[in-house]
């Protein structure tokens, strides 16, 4: 079904073929084939060998990034976006009960959009990714978006999901500086049966790869002929899970049904053919042959948790288990809380809500499927219920028209608006205990809007939309809908703009200065970050063992987004589903540095100072530190690293850093991102200090090449100090710099200094 081939590969007459021996400047010329190469070299400002230095077509960014992202921008000195930004209100769409916060954020948003020239989509209106598939997805174009599963590469279009800072430093005229990532080819042959969807072919592809990583930080490039066998929008259903894989970026070779796609949505002129050359060189290679996928489920608590339902099903009772046992080592679940193998009865599996929604699932093809499964029939009158969010307004409009929404709702589903909430645990929460299946974007923890901590508990399930709605059909019996007989209609799409026309606000190119932005009382500017000291002390504040951190358990999602405009206060759940103690011991230490700056000397650091030898330890910056093995899997938000900044946080340190979006937070709010090679035998309450850390970043090229940094960890309880080892690798002259001035906002404060 899914083949990985490691190694170069080359493209030649339609196949890949080891590069075997093929010399090393053959290799170079044939990576300079790929589409991906087209695009980047076309997007990158500054030729300089190794690195690119890229400025995007557009951005997008939402309701939960936006507010912060234009306040760091601010304070950066922004006067107009210099290039479209897209305002989506598509996380933060519901009230928040007994307050006003939320809606403040909108009307933020609005002025901003009036006074600095950017495009606002008001709430209920379109996700995120459709809208910008929509309006802004060309050929050969590159999009940058503060959401992870910023991915238009169906259309040919190259974008990455980024936290904030990234998106700043677009709006201040910098840019996007990486590495030649690697690219691997997908190549894609053969044809789905009947009832295999989108959301079954990136389930596949995400259970083959992730675990491995052999995708992690690269650009995936979809070619073969079974590209032509897809329409676009089971092409985009793919490619937007393709964030799951952890890969940076995705394209896909062009034809004429991404032509036509285009002309539809009325933009033919950002239509233009892709497609590697011969003799095109990739990095590795992800085979997939269409034609052998199942009807797939990802069981909680990750997508990459893949079988096909057939399999799942023959082993139910065993991997329930194994999601029930994860539920209680990993989020604190008292035993039988969470019974999932209760729901396995005399071989069936009964579920009870499916979900059908945002730029994963709630796309026209998916909601035309659907509609064909449960025609003249019934979701059922017992616990099961279906909600369905088509993805934007024209698309929601068109099954008006054509009579899907009436029989959609007529078998018993709920048809709302576009909204993003069941995708990161807002809105449609199930029963406590409940088992929830999703063609939504991820599954992880509390993503269906549960609270373990406060004794509630449920899970989500990831399947496509056939599959749900096969199950809707059999009353909440899952079933897979490659096995149940379903005459598929030939849906025609017509996509009507109009509604964006009377709603959407689209000052691009026509900013206005004198505009007031709107403020509301949860709207607060970031707090003053302190610059980096040469020496350092760090109090170990949390240790995670897992063997991944999701951004989830690293800053909540759902509840807490309505916070996401205030600093400090989504601080305070920072790590409250993981380390409950962490918030309490960071703020300790922040405490005492506040307190150094002073003049106040930190009494109960004295025993530390003596074990070191460092005197009375004034001249030493006080912060608090996260050890992890793999943190950062999951979400772009940059609140994941700035809320432990926040908090007096300075360091992370992991084995490896689950992607490159949460180093480069990290890096952008001033956080270092230590990693280790050797374990360090760290529990809270210790302390690692550092010296020398300034001139390691700023002037020692030759230590900065190495990455090498000589720590201590202090074990206070046993009263002694043990040498380890810690790594800064890959930075750039740029990153050093935010990283020694603290964060990025002084970083261009200090920089706009300099050139009065």
């Amino acid at each position: 079904m899914v083949r990985i081939v490691k190694g170069p590969v080359i493209l030649e007459n339609g196949a890949l073929y080891s590069a075997g021996t093929t010399s090393g400047e053959m290799l170079e010329q044939g990576r300079k084939k790929t589409i991906s190469y087209s695009i980047l070299t076309a997007h990158n400002t500054k030729e300089d060998g190794a690195s690119l230095h890229i400025k995007f077509d557009a951005m997008a960014s939402h309701d939960i990034t936006y507010v912060g992202i234009i306040q760091t921008a601010r304070a950066g000195g922004l006067t107009s976006f210099p290039l479209p930004y897209v305002l989506t209100n598509c996380h933060n769409s519901l009230c928040a009960v007994g307050g006003t916060i939320n809606e403040d954020d909108h009307a933020f948003g609005l002025s901003a959009a009036k006074k600095y020239g950017g495009i606002y989509v008001p709430a209920h209106q379109a996700v995120i990714h459709s809208y910008m598939r929509e309006n802004f997805a060309g050929c050969g174009k590159m999009i940058l978006g503060s959401d992870s599963h910023t991915r238009y590469g169906a259309i040919g279009c190259m974008a990455i999901g980024e936290g904030g800072p990234e998106l700043v430093k677009q709006l201040l005229g910098r840019t996007y500086d990486i590495a030649y990532p690697d690219v691997i080819a997908v190549r894609l042959t053969g044809k789905p049966k009947p009832g295999v969807g989108p959301q079954d072919v990136a389930l596949s592809l995400i259970g083959a790869v992730f675990q491995s990583g052999f995708v992690k930080n690269k650009v995936l490039e979809f070619i073969g002929d079974g590209v032509a066998s897809l329409p676009m929008e089971y092409r985009n259903g793919i490619d937007v899970m393709t964030t799951e894989t952890t890969c940076l970026s995705s394209v896909w070779t062009t034809d004429d049904a991404t032509r036509r796609y285009l002309e539809i949505h009325k933009r033919a002129d950002d239509y233009k053919k892709l497609t590697p050359c011969e003799g095109a060189v990739y990095d590795g290679a992800v085979e997939i042959d269409l034609s052998s996928v199942e009807s797939m489920i990802a069981l909680p608590f990750h997508p990459s948790n893949v079988y096909s339902i057939r399999e799942f099903l023959e082993n139910a009772d065993e991997l329930l288990g194994e999601c029930e046992k994860y539920a209680q080592e990993h989020l604190g679940v008292a035993p039988g809380a969470l019974a999932l193998r209760e729901k396995f009865r005399d071989g069936k599996m009964y579920v009870d809500q499916g979900v059908i929604a945002g730029c994963a699932g709630g796309t026209f093809d998916n909601l035309c499927a659907a509609a064909d499964i449960l025609k003249g029939k019934s979701c059922d009158c017992g616990e099961f219920s279906l909600s369905v969010y088509p993805a934007s307004a024209p698309v929601m409009i068109e099954t008006y028209n054509n009579g899907v929404a009436a029989e959609l709702a007529t078998a018993g589903a709920v048809y709302r608006s576009a909204f993003c909430g069941p995708c990161f645990g807002a809105g449609d929460v199930p029963r406590n205990g409940g088992l929830s299946i999703r063609h939504t974007t991820r599954n992880f923890p509390m993503r269906e809007g549960s609270k373990p901590k406060e004794g509630q508990i449920a899970a989500v399930a990831l399947m496509d939309a056939r599959s749900i709605a096969a199950t809707a059909a059999a009353g909440g019996v899952l079933t897979a809908a490659d096995s149940v007989d379903v005459e598929y209609t030939e849906r025609k799409y017509v996509y009507d703009d109009t509604v964006y026309k009377n709603r959407v606000y689209n000052g691009y190119g026509n900013p206005r200065p004198e505009s007031a932005l709107v403020f509301g009382p949860n709207i607060t500017d970031w707090p003053e970050m302190q610059p980096m000291s040469d020496k350092l002390l760090l109090s170990v504040a949390s240790v995670i063992t897992d063997s991944v951190t999701t951004t989830d358990e690293l800053i909540p999602s759902g509840d807490t987004s309505s916070y996401r405009s205030n600093p400090e206060k989504l601080a305070s759940f920072t790590l409250s589903r993981k380390d409950p103690e962490y918030v309490g011991r960071a703020k300790a230490m922040r405490e005492l540095e506040r307190g150094r700056l002073s003049g106040i000397h930190a009494d109960t650091l004295d025993p530390v100072y003596s074990l070191i030898g460092a005197g009375n330890g004034d001249d030493i910056m006080l912060a608090s530190v996260v050890f992890a093995v793999k943190p950062g899997d999951g979400s772009a938000r940059e609140q994941a690293a700035s809320c432990q900044r926040v908090l007096g946080g300075a360091a992370n340190v992991a084995v490896e850093y689950a992607t490159k979006r949460y180093r480069s937070n990290l890096i952008n709010w001033g956080m270092l991102p230590f990693t280790r090679k050797q374990e360090i035998d760290a529990v809270p309450g210790d302390y690692i200090y550092i010296e020398g850390l300034r001139s390691f970043l700023l002037s020692d090229k030759e230590k900065r090449a190495q990455g090498r940094i000589d720590a201590l960890l202090i074990k206070t309880g046993e009263n002694r100090v043990v040498p380890c080892t810690l790594y800064l690798e890959n930075l750039s002259d740029d990153e050093c710099r935010i990283l020694c001035d603290g964060c990025l906002i002084n970083f261009y404060r200090n920089d706009a200094q300099s050139l009065e």
